[in-house]
Order: C-alpha cells, then structure tokens, then sequence
C-alpha cells in the first residue's frame, strides 16, 4: 500500500466534500470541470450497499473523467464495513469512514459523529479495512472541544492504520441554526501532531479562504461542502450568474441522471438568493411542485429572462434595505456563499419569537378592540390560509408538513416525517418500521401475497 495517498492521488489541493444527496456523477462532474481536484460519492449506508444491487450500482456510477473518486461509507460494524469496501474497491481510489456525521439519524443509527466515544470500536473497524483492503482507508471527523482530545483523537486513527484524516473544525454539536465557525486553530493543531496527509474542512465561502486555509493550517488540501452547494464555480474564483451553472448542471444530468430530489436540491441552492425574494414566490413554487426535467429548465430559464437584462446592465437593478456597516452587496442572481446568523443571535431570535408568540396566545383583539375567543380565532385563521381561487400562483405548502425528503405532505402519524413512498423506501432501505404508514418489515412480497390469495377467493366465491 501507498505510504502516501495524497501524493498517489495527484496531490489535490481542492476538494468536493462527501454530502448526502447532493454529490452525485453530476454534481462531481460540474465541480471537476470547474476546478475541484478530487471528489467524494454521498455517504453510503454499508449495510445497504451490502444487501442492494440496486443501491450499488446507482452509487457507484462513475466515468473516467470522475477520478480520483473516494467512496465514503457509515456504519458500526466492522465486518458489514469491510464487506462494502470490498464491493466499492474496484472503482474508487480510496475507501472513507464517516465519523463525523452529526444529524440525529447518525445518533439513531450509532454512527459518523456518534462513533467518537467508542475509540475502540473506532480503532478496529480502522484497522480492519486498512489491513484487508488494497487501496487506502481515511476518515472524516469532527473535532472535540479540547484541541489535547482531538490531537489524541487523531493519533489513534492514524495508529489504527488510517492514511489520511479529514478534519472538521466543528464539533458535533455544531449543526444546523448552531453550526457557527470552525476552529481552524484545532486543525492546526491536529497537523502539527500526525504525519499522515491531511485535509481541513469548515470556514470555506470562497477561494480566497482556500488560500488563507493552507496558509494558516499547512494542510496537503482543503474540503468544501456548502461553498460547492451555493456557489459550483468556488475554485475557479468567480461569482457567476445562477442559470449558468444550473443549466450546465441540467445538461449533465441528461448524461448521467439523478432522481429528482437532488435536482431541486441543488436548484433551491443555486438560486437560493433569487428564490428568497417575493416576486419569485411563482418560481419557488413551481419548483417545489414538479419533478420533470421540463419543469427544472422552465424555472431556471424564467429566471434568467427575468434577470439577465440586470445583469447585462440593461436595467438598473435598484437595492434597498442595505446593512449599515455595508458597502458592497453582491445582486441576488450571483451565486454567492450562505451566510447564517451567529449561533447567540439565533438563540435571542427564537427567544424573541417565543415571547410573541405566548403574548399573542393570552389575548386576540380585533380591529374595534373586542376580545376574539380562542375558537373564533382558530377559525379565521384557517379561512385566511385558504387559497385566493383568482389567484393564478400555485399553492406553497407550508414547510412544517412538507415530508423530509421531497414536497409532499408528510404522513400524519409517520415516525420519520415522510410522505408515504419516501417512508416506504426508508423502511425497505434501513430495515425499519413505521406503524403510521403500516410500512413494517415484514415483506411487501408476503403482504402482497396475501392479499392475491384473498382476492383470488372472494372471486372464485363469487
């Protein structure tokens, strides 16, 4: 084996991060034509990959211009690891474990972020692929609050066998509305303590903070997630018009095709900034409801047409509302990095909202000032949620009944918030159960057999 993977792959300084439906042929494809120099698939479920030809095949689709490629994998088992990367190995240059997932499907499943209190389970399952594998094994980890921790952290993995870490420099705790800054002051730390490749991950909008990252944490390379998600063209250092990257997208997919979530998915984050303005609310509409090719072209070039004559300098395009301390704003149809608010702002944010919200429970005035009962006010509130018939704007469901994975509506009494084919496909894939949409693991082929048999009878009967 390699005694160094990253020079083996043709020494990558830029990365395309491993993000579950988002990092598939397509994307991996449009970020190498614009400047990425190594790729990762999704996260891959090991027990899935396992057991699903299906699975396999859709995950390891793959073309010559798509290398270097590391597939990555989650899991808790050493042997169901194993397994999987031994399916995975001829076509990849590299085999990932994910220790740095943070979602609360990853604590269900005690796996990614959830594995770094069990550092035995850690060092074996490490061990294990780096001594029955052919190609090289690294992981991608989260780092602890204590920079000595994390420095440990590290050290066992390389020990274990690993050749080479990816480091977030976030700690799980760090997600979401709370995700906040990275440390790079613990990447820099970790760096200094191992002699194994390296990769920094976390605090990349632009390529700019690729160059600031090597500099500051003289790390081999530099991870991007979001940055790619917001912005595909980040490597090559420029702010292009959203379509540009949307359409060369669409054009790849009718090469190598992705199901229809992915698609939205990135769309939502391309235009993020466009679809966030009031006079798109059509477009984002549209773009929610349907899932055909046609429908993603319609709503990128309707964009464009509203917005290319700005951008061309045709019109002027007239901003108000600019922050005080600001000087310089990028026009909504730029791609541009996602910036959330600071964890404290965000916690003073819901704390606000929360005590609006409990005031406006105590007591509900109308216009002449009559106090309105609680029944009375539930029912004008459902009459102005109903849709204007004259209106000709699609219908946008509201995001607290949207199922998890797509725009439909959310089973009522699901587990897991899905509508009902996502939930039957998340039962078959992880072997669950979810007694509000009846999706159980005993086998659709043994409920559906069932059911012939009693059709079968009644008609012979009758």
């Amino acid at each position: 084996m390699t005694t160094n993977i990253w020079e083996d792959l043709g020494s990558p300084r830029l990365i395309v991060a491993p993000m579950v439906d988002a990092s598939e042929l397509a994307w991996r494809l449009l970020s190498r034509r614009h400047g990425a120099q190594l790729c990762y698939t999704p996260m891959l479920h090991s027990s899935v990959f396992c057991r699903d030809p299906k699975y396999r095949k859709e995950f390891l689709a793959s073309t010559a211009e798509d290398r270097p490629l590391i597939v990555q994998f989650c899991g808790n088992d050493p042997a169901t690891l194993l397994e999987a990367a031994l399916l995975a190995e001829p076509y990849c240059d590299a085999v990932d474990i994910n220790i740095g997932c943070p979602q609360a499907i990853a604590k269900r499943g005690h796996y990614g972020a959830y594995l770094q209190d069990d550092w035995d389970l850690l060092a074996k399952i490490v061990s294990t692929l780096s001594k029955s594998l052919k190609i090289p094994v690294t992981c991608k980890l989260r780092v602890f609050p204590e920079i000595d921790k994390t420095i440990a952290y590290a050290r066992m993995l390389e020990a274990a066998g690993a050749s080479l870490l990816t480091v977030h420099g976030r700690t799980r705790e760090q997600k979401g509305p709370l995700t906040g800054l990275a440390s790079w002051k613990h990447i820099k730390a970790v760096r200094e303590a191992i002699k194994i490749p390296m990769f920094a991950n976390g605090n990349i909008q632009c390529l700019q903070d690729v160059e600031r990252c090597l500099e500051e944490t003289k790390v081999q390379g530099v991870m991007t997630a979001e940055g790619s998600l917001y912005n595909p063209y980040i490597f090559d250092g420029v702010n292009p018009p959203c379509w540009e990257p949307a359409l060369e997208y669409l054009d790849l997919v009718e090469l190598h095709p992705a199901p229809a979530s992915y698609i939205r998915g990135h769309l939502f984050k391309i235009f993020q900034h466009i679809l966030c303005l009031p006079e798109n609310a059509e477009e984002r509409a549209l773009l929610a409801r349907f899932s055909t090719m046609e429908s993603f072209r319609s709503v990128v070039e309707r964009l464009k047409n509203r917005y290319l004559p700005y951008h061309e300098g045709k019109i002027l395009w007239e901003h108000n509302n600019l922050p005080e301390d600001c000087n310089l704003v990028l026009p909504p149809w730029l791609c541009q990095p996602y910036v959330r608010d600071a964890p404290q702002v965000h916690i003073e944010k819901v704390s606000a909202k929360q005590i609006e919200s409990e005031g406006m429970k105590r007591e509900f005035i109308d216009g002449e000032g009559n106090q309105i009962s609680r029944k009375r006010m539930k029912k004008l509130r459902r009459v102005a949620r109903r849709p204007n018939q004259a209106s000709q704007t699609p219908k946008i469901r509201r995001a607290s009944i949207l199922c998890a994975e797509c725009p439909n509506p959310k089973g009522a009494k699901c587990e897991y918030n899905y509508c009902r084919q996502c939930c039957r496909n998340k039962c078959f894939t992880d072997n669950l159960n979810c007694a509000g949409h009846r999706n159980l693991t005993k086998t659709r082929r043994e409920i559906a057999t069932n059911y012939a048999i009693q059709r079968f009878n009644d008609l012979k009967e009758s």
